[in-house]
């Protein structure tokens, strides 16, 4: 009977320790691709999570499958980033707010931006996240510029989305922090200025 009682509690530990294991993997994976262009082997996510290349194939099919899963993790740390900041108040501290926010996202997931594009391939599953990456931009932008965006015609307002959600690409920032060395404040204040000249003037503006 005791050795019955206890099998349920046995296997919710195998569980647990199961996908912790999982969740180090994927962790070292992003850690990885942060440090070092280069996709990460195998050999060296193992490496990094403590584990043996066995287990990351006992938690993961294949590498794309482990790409795939930390994609999905990185696109729900970004939206809680970017839900907990709001889009409300004047339009110079939307301004401030949605670049600064959209800057540390740039920075913090560039690597990870750069390894889908490089691997997407004929990946429905990437290629499908880089689709949803893209769209979770435009409607931050749709939101937080509201006030200026509803003043504008269907295709003004298209086309000036279009516009913002291009400027704010990963690539962008890359350039701004890369070649052309700004800092971070520096990067920000050039997105800031090129986008309040993009926005229409409204009422609140005057």
């Amino acid at each position: 009977m005791p050795a019955a009682s206890s099998t349920p509690e046995l296997k919710d530990g195998r569980r647990l320790r199961s996908a912790r294991t999982r969740q180090l993997i994927i962790d070292a994976y992003l850690a990885l691709l942060r440090e070092r262009p280069q996709i990460p082997t195998a050999a060296s996510i193992a490496q990094r999570a403590g584990y043996s290349v066995r287990s990351v194939f006992e938690r993961f099919p294949d590498l794309h499958a482990l790409r795939v899963a930390a994609t999905d993790e990185a696109l729900l740390r970004a939206s809680a980033q970017v839900a907990a900041q709001p889009t409300n108040g004047t339009r110079m501290q939307r301004l401030e707010i949605h670049v600064e926010t959209r800057g540390r996202t740039c920075e913090e997931w560039l690597p990870l931006w750069r390894a889908l594009n490089a691997n997407q391939g004929e990946s429905p599953e990437l290629k499908a996240r880089i689709r949803v990456i893209r769209e979770m931009v435009m409607r931050r932008i749709e939101e937080i510029y509201a006030p200026e965006l509803a003043t504008l015609t269907p295709r003004e307002r298209r086309q000036t989305v279009l516009a913002i959600e291009a400027l704010v690409d990963f690539e962008s920032w890359a350039r701004l922090r890369g070649p052309f060395e700004l800092s971070f404040e520096g990067a920000c204040a050039v997105w800031i200025h090129a986008i309040d000249r993009l926005l229409p003037k409204t009422s609140a503006d005057c």
